[in-house]
């Protein structure tokens, strides 16, 4: 059996009666009328007159700015240099005694 089903009639295939839509009526939109803008006082134009103004440091050097910073380098005296044990493998030395153990591994 199939049913085929439409709002308009109910299952046993008589005709339902339209519902009336409570409530208002929907009215068409009207926009409010168009109204000039006019500025009031600016409390941001007033706070801007009232700010300090500070001179800019150009003056300054560029340590005392926080720009630049100084390039970091061993000052001291614990390592000797740096060899090469495998590939790209770069190692600190010492004293003498690792780098020879150090250049006898490569050969």
């Amino acid at each position: 059996m199939i049913i085929y089903t439409n709002s308009r009639y109910d299952l046993n295939g008589r005709k339902r009666k339209s519902r009336k839509v409570k409530g208002e009526p929907c009215v068409k939109y009207v926009p409010p009328k168009f109204q000039e803008y006019k500025p009031q006082s600016s409390i941001s134009a007033e706070r801007a007159a009232e700010a300090k103004r500070y001179a800019s440091c150009v003056a300054a050097p560029a340590k005392a700015r926080g720009d630049s910073k100084e390039s970091p380098r061993y000052t001291g005296d614990f390592v000797i240099g740096i060899a090469t044990l495998h590939k790209s493998n770069a190692v600190p030395v010492t004293n003498k005694k690792y780098a020879t153990e150090i250049s006898q591994m490569i050969s």
